[in-house]
């Protein structure tokens, strides 16, 4: 038993470098966003239509690609995506070449693809591992499998923190100034990842599910849509992502405005830079969340750490939609580093920034326990059940394209108005934790 637990070592490092991944390439379109708006000249909402043609592509390839886990297995699919991938990032670059707007929304909707693919991937993968390599009930096994989860989205939170803040670094003459071209090497590196990650995927022994009892079944009358906490999940996970993306990407586009100086920069200074690093510590908070989410996940129920997050969440939320925009000093990245001496610099943020930055503690952990709650005592209909999860992923693209609107529609001044798109979420997340998890359903056979 002990040398199966240590043959299980590689394909978990596997999984968690491709959540890594999904995040690299997923928080990139933020930030080119911000690039588009002023390079193309288009509004805040479609700025936002990268994330929203990324996320999109969830919606579309959802569902397929849980049957195509299904009949290919992890390691074949995972291959299919990371080859997406390549070809998403390939395509976003030539629109830097070609300077064309709609080239872009292609790239991002392809590699959007590759998202959905690795994502149907990684997570059903984690928990199986997490599952098979725990001895004892039920109850214990959940909660490695939890905490290996919130692990793998430790790494993934890494990621994200570090694309935020290299944009903001490759952004040499002010946001008004940019174009895609200045981040060709964040494009170029995700070219290389992928490439790397096919080799070590391809050299990589990944343990499949069992296919012994795939005798010809009788169709069942039964899916994963037949679980009432299942359906009530998948809509957790639609607001849950769209408040994820929503935060930092509405946050990153009001610090950085240039015709709001909420930096109180005028026009000078490293604006987006410091936008950028105070977008990118909500990604850094993230990380500790799940690190944090990864230490107790093996003592604390998904249910209650999704119950708390989302109660936190929600009053950070509040308090930073009303809360007068004074300022406050914050450890921020200096653009112009030129020692170890001064990687940070001191800035003024408003306390509503500050705020807004917290709530990655919360959202850390709630993909992990969503996930866990919703696909519990599923049986035989998980790898389905993961489909129907990536469709719902596309609220990544849609809350904050709402957010976006919302901006436009109050003549661009209406950042923090925006957030009461996040606030009616959190509220959603919290009745599911409370009420929406529990299994109603529990006399569907699942075996």
């Amino acid at each position: 038993m002990t040398k199966e637990k240590k043959n299980f070592l590689l394909p978990i490092i596997v999984m968690i470098f491709l959540f890594g991944m999904i995040s690299f390439v997923t928080n990139l379109a933020s930030p080119m966003g911000d690039i588009l708006k002023f390079q193309f000249k288009v509004t805040n909402w479609m700025s936002t239509l990268g994330v929203f043609a990324n996320f999109i592509a969830y919606a579309v390839m959802g569902y397929p690609s849980g049957n195509l886990l299904e009949k290919l297995g992890y390691k074949k699919t995972a291959l299919i995506a990371v080859v997406v991938g390549f070809v998403g990032v390939g395509i976003q670059t030539l629109s830097g070449t070609f300077q064309s707007f709609g080239i872009y929304l292609l790239g991002a909707f392809v590699a959007g693809f590759s998202m959905c693919l690795l994502n149907t991937v990684v997570n059903p993968m984690l928990k199986k591992l997490g599952r098979e390599r725990t001895e004892g009930d039920e109850d214990k096994k959940e909660k490695k499998a939890n905490q290996l989860v919130q692990l793998g989205g430790s790494f993934n939170s890494l990621s994200g923190t570090a694309v935020i803040v290299l944009t903001g670094i490759l952004i040499p003459e002010g946001i008004k100034n940019a174009q895609i071209s200045n981040v060709f090497p964040l494009m170029y590196a995700a070219l290389a990842i992928f490439a790397f990650a096919f080799i070590v995927i391809a050299m990589t022994a990944i343990p499949e599910r069992e296919k012994t009892q795939e005798v010809v079944h009788e169709k069942s009358q039964y899916g994963p849509l037949s679980f009432r906490h299942f359906i009530l999940g998948a809509v957790a996970i639609f607001v849950y992502v769209g408040v994820e993306v929503g935060i930092p990407n509405v946050l990153n586009k009001w610090l950085q405005n240039p015709d709001l100086d909420i930096l109180k920069l005028g026009g000078t200074g490293n604006v987006e830079a410091i936008a950028g690093s105070i977008a990118a510590t909500y990604w850094l908070l993230m990380l500790v969340g799940r690190l944090i989410g990864g230490i107790i996940g093996g003592k604390v129920s998904a249910k209650v750490m999704l119950g708390v997050a989302s109660s936190i969440g929600l009053l950070l939320t509040l308090a930073a939609m009303f809360a007068p925009s004074s300022l406050i000093s914050l450890p921020v990245l200096n653009k112009e580093v030129n020692s170890l001496t001064n990687i940070f610099i001191t800035a003024s943020v408003p306390i509503n920034a500050a705020l807004l930055v917290l709530i990655g503690l919360c959202t850390s952990v709630m993909w992990g326990g969503i996930f866990n709650l919703a696909v519990q005592g599923l049986g035989k209909y998980t790898e389905k059940a993961t489909g129907i999860f990536m469709v719902m992923v596309c609220g990544g693209g849609i809350l904050p394209l709402l957010q976006n609107g919302i901006v436009d529609m109050t003549g661009g001044v209406g950042y923090l108005v925006s957030y009461w798109v996040i606030a009616i979420a959190l509220v959603y997340l919290l009745y599911y934790a409370l009420i929406g998890c529990k299994n109603v359903n529990k006399d569907i056979p699942v075996n």
